[in-house]
This record gives C-alpha cells, structure tokens and sequence, in this order.
C-alpha cells in the first residue's frame, strides 16, 4: 500500500496483539484436564501480532517511494476484504464445522490470495498444517480443539 497506510494498520494490529495478550490472561490456564489451556493460542497470537507489527512499522520507516498509482491502490483493497470476510467465516464456521476443515479452507483461500501459482501445493500445505496442528495440540500436547463435526460420521 503506501506509507501511512502501513503504519496506520501496524499501529492498529499491535493494538489487536497487545488485547489478545492482556484479555488471555482472564483466561483460564487450564480447562477440562488439559495439560496445555486454552489461554495458550490467544497468548501466542498476540505476541506474534505485536512483533509483525512492529516489524511492518519499521518497514514502511524504510520506504523511499510515495504512494502507488490510484488503480494500483485500489486494486490491493479487493484481496484484504476477501482475507477480512475469510477470516469472518473462520470464527463463525470454527466449532460447527471443526478446526480441521475450518483451517483448511482458510488455508487455502489466504493461499489463493497471496498469489500461490500451484493449487496442488495450496491443497497439500493446508491439509498437512492443519492436520499436523490438530494431532499435535489435541494428541501430543492433550489440549482440546473442535473436532470433526458429527455428521461426517467421525
């Protein structure tokens, strides 16, 4: 995007990062004998969030050129409102649906929209971090996560 553009949303997702990491604290640490609580993901989300932010603030200091041409704007706004309105579905769709397709398709869109040449590739990263994710959290680490939904028969 443009200069200002890039610090006003770094400032506003270290905002995002730093409520996810003050809010997780009211979380409790640990729920339903799980060994890893579900305070865990927020907490970790929003120090990842903070740093990203931080990073892209220091990134757009760096810049030397102006704002790009009015189309060329305009044309970036399409792909983040396609991610805003994925991201939407994801928190809708997580627990009816599960984590393991839920993430998957997510996955999969944020691929498509970053511009991934191989639909292959999408589909075999998506499925194996998401799964990867889901064995980990709920089979090594015992922490709970949406499963499968019932319909599916699992």
């Amino acid at each position: 995007m443009n200069r200002t553009f890039d610090r006003f949303s770094s400032v506003c997702f270290a905002l995002i990062g730093a409520f996810f990491v003050v809010e997780s604290q009211r979380i409790s640490s640990s729920a339903y004998g799980s060994q890893v609580g579900p305070n865990m993901f927020p907490l970790g989300l929003g120090i990842v969030m903070i740093l990203l932010s931080l990073r892209l603030f220091w990134e757009a200091g760096k810049k030397t050129s102006g704002s790009p041409a009015g189309d060329a704007a305009a044309s970036r706004y399409g792909p983040f409102f396609i991610m805003l309105l994925a991201t939407l579905l994801y928190v809708l769709l997580l627990e009816p649906v599960g984590y393991v397709i839920t993430t998957f398709l997510f996955l999969l869109v944020a691929f498509r929209v970053m511009g991934a040449k191989s639909i292959v590739s999408s589909l075999l990263v998506a499925l194996g971090f998401s799964a990867g994710v889901y064995f980990l959290y709920v089979h090594v680490l015992k922490g709970t996560l949406p499963g499968f939904p019932a319909w599916l028969g699992f």
